[in-house]
């Protein structure tokens, strides 16, 4: 295709001589007539009469300039998202996360990275997927997201895999429950309350179970769920007591909810999940540092939430 010639048939349609489009374009007079000339030898029909010097644009020349301004429309987007692409990469990203760590934490990383990409061409479109981490695992297996975060008690095999987090679980309560004057939970304590429990099959339930049952204690189940928010909930109302992972209970700390450590080590994990083979755009690594530099705040502001403070 003649796209130089096109370029210069375009450029004397717009400023109306041969001259002008030879300065606009930087080359001789000469010049912008031998690629007209290959045009409309290409085309098989005169796209100019010449007067006395002039060029006068034939119908099928005004014609044909239509179809070629809806191909340089088009060829200045390419040339505005390659632009884009440098300075900003891919601007999509698909991510799966279990709740523990999609009702709140993701929001709050996703809520940084809008701040520093306020330029319309650098805002992001990100689809965000709460779902089970069993639901988390087969997106991250089926391709159907860039990455994914789940809780540990899911198999990791035919995936990219690294522990993301590990947490010891916190114990939460409402404020004027008779347990927040201790400063540790001792596990005859959880005992001895009605328990707000995450699911059977959850993998931080099952550790403090065996972690229970070598004390010789047991739980008193009021209520189980598959979600640490909805623990958190309960307790804040004065349901009873439960044991979640921190990151979750930290957001309801500012709503009054009180946590505290068990004297048992009881950790809660998430691992990140990525398809085999598939390189992280320079977003979805954005994304993970920002995750990353978030989970260290989250840490330094538990460990000053969890520390002992001085009677009055």
């Amino acid at each position: 295709m003649l796209l130089r010639e096109i370029e210069v048939f375009r450029s004397v349609m717009s400023v109306g001589s041969a001259s002008k489009a030879a300065a606009l374009l930087g080359v001789t007079q000469p010049a912008i007539s031998q690629s007209l000339r290959r045009l409309e030898e290409a085309a098989g029909f005169p796209l100019f009469r010449r007067l006395r010097g002039r060029l006068q644009p034939t119908p099928e020349a005004q014609a044909l300039l239509v179809e070629v301004e809806r191909v340089f429309v088009g060829l200045s987007s390419i040339e505005h998202r390659m632009r884009s692409l440098k300075r900003f990469g891919v601007n999509t990203l698909r991510m799966a996360v279990y709740p523990a760590f999609g009702l709140t934490f993701v929001p709050r990383v996703l809520s940084r990275l809008v701040s520093e990409r306020r330029d319309a061409d650098a805002r992001p479109q990100i689809s965000l997927q709460v779902l089970s981490s069993r639901e988390v695992h087969e997106a991250v297996l089926g391709r159907q997201v860039d990455f994914g975060l789940m809780a540990d008690e899911m198999p990791t095999t035919g995936l990219e895999h690294s522990e993301f987090a590990r947490f010891p679980g916190v114990v939460v309560m409402h404020a004027k429950h008779r347990l927040t004057k201790a400063r540790t939970i001792q596990p005859h304590q959880l005992a001895e309350e009605p328990f707000l429990a995450l699911n059977p099959e959850d993998a931080s339930r099952r550790r403090l179970e065996r972690a229970l049952a070598e004390c010789n204690v047991g739980l008193s189940v009021l209520v189980e769920t598959p979600y640490a928010a909805s623990v958190c909930e309960m307790a804040l109302s004065g349901m009873g007591i439960g044991f979640v992972n921190p990151v979750t209970a930290m957001e309801y700390a500012q709503r009054g909810l009180v946590i505290r450590p068990l004297s048992l080590e009881v950790s809660f994990a998430g691992v990140l999940v990525l398809p085999p083979g598939q390189p992280l755009s320079g977003l979805a690594s954005r994304v993970l540092q920002l995750m990353r530099m978030q989970l260290a705040e989250d840490q330094k502001a538990l460990a000053n939430l969890l520390k002992p403070r001085a009677k009055a």
